[in-house]
């Protein structure tokens, strides 16, 4: 399932490319219903955690949710033959975003979208989180700190890539509960900083010297110091740690 960071760089891209224009809404799978999106400015497209968001002119808003095997095509000849199983087109007179197997791809209503918003956590990537909430929530979650920040709920966008290399990054052992407002805060500073380095890649990136290395995700040794990464369930997905880097004790 892509991550908050590539998500971000999708809304980035189309907004960039789209907004302010106006689009021809088609569904060539013939699946969705593009009329009321037809023909309407394109007011912004934002991300929230693994949520995309489009605002058209006169039209309900437009939610999208990958989930694990959708993807978006873009091209530069709007006139190309869309791809088998394409969802949703946005087309302007020069660029195509083409929208393939979504879990999720459906018009809201305005108290739906104030419900979703509710119901996720602060983004790192966004500028309206605020640092004091997403400490507060992860403390809040009861739970180790490695299943707490899976939980879209408590901080948005983070999936088992990232779930992994933060924690190593903060030195915080993923089975850890009651960590503390510092190390939470360490946690979420992390966040920021390595999220919007993925979101400019487009991939995770956990050391910008080696942005195609990985410290602990799925590898045998640790890359700092070379100790076996331990593996184990948690939350339902593989946990990675280093048993030196990141201690089983609180810092």
């Amino acid at each position: 399932m892509p991550e908050g960071h590539l998500v971000h760089r999708h809304a980035r891209e189309q907004h960039d490319a789209l907004a302010g224009r106006v689009v021809r809404a088609t569904s060539p799978q013939g699946r969705f219903d593009a009329g009321p999106y037809d023909a309407r400015v394109v007011e912004r497209v934002e991300a929230l955690g693994k949520h995309l968001l489009y605002r058209l002119e006169g039209a309900p808003p437009l939610h999208v949710h990958l989930g694990m095997r959708g993807l978006f095509l873009r091209y530069d000849d709007p006139s190309a033959e869309p791809r088998r199983g394409t969802r949703l087109r946005l087309a302007t007179g020069d660029v195509a975003f083409d929208l393939i197997a979504p879990m999720r791809c459906e018009p809201l209503g305005e108290e739906e979208l104030r419900a979703l918003r509710a119901a996720t956590g602060p983004d790192p990537l966004r500028a309206d989180a605020r640092r004091e909430d997403a400490v507060r929530r992860l403390l809040a979650a009861r739970a180790p700190v490695g299943a707490a920040v899976l939980d879209q709920r408590v901080w948005a966008g983070i999936g088992n890539a990232w779930r992994a290399e933060l924690l190593f990054l903060a030195g915080l052992d993923p089975r850890a509960a009651d960590i503390g407002a510092e190390a939470a805060g360490r946690l979420w500073d992390t966040a920021v900083r390595y999220l919007a380095l993925g979101r400019d890649a487009g991939q995770v990136v956990s050391d910008p010297d080696a942005p195609d290395e990985r410290w602990v995700y799925k590898r045998e040794r640790c890359r700092r110091c070379g100790t076996a990464v331990r593996t184990w369930t948690l939350a339902a997905r593989t946990a990675y740690a280093c048993p030196l880097d990141q201690p089983a004790h609180v810092p």
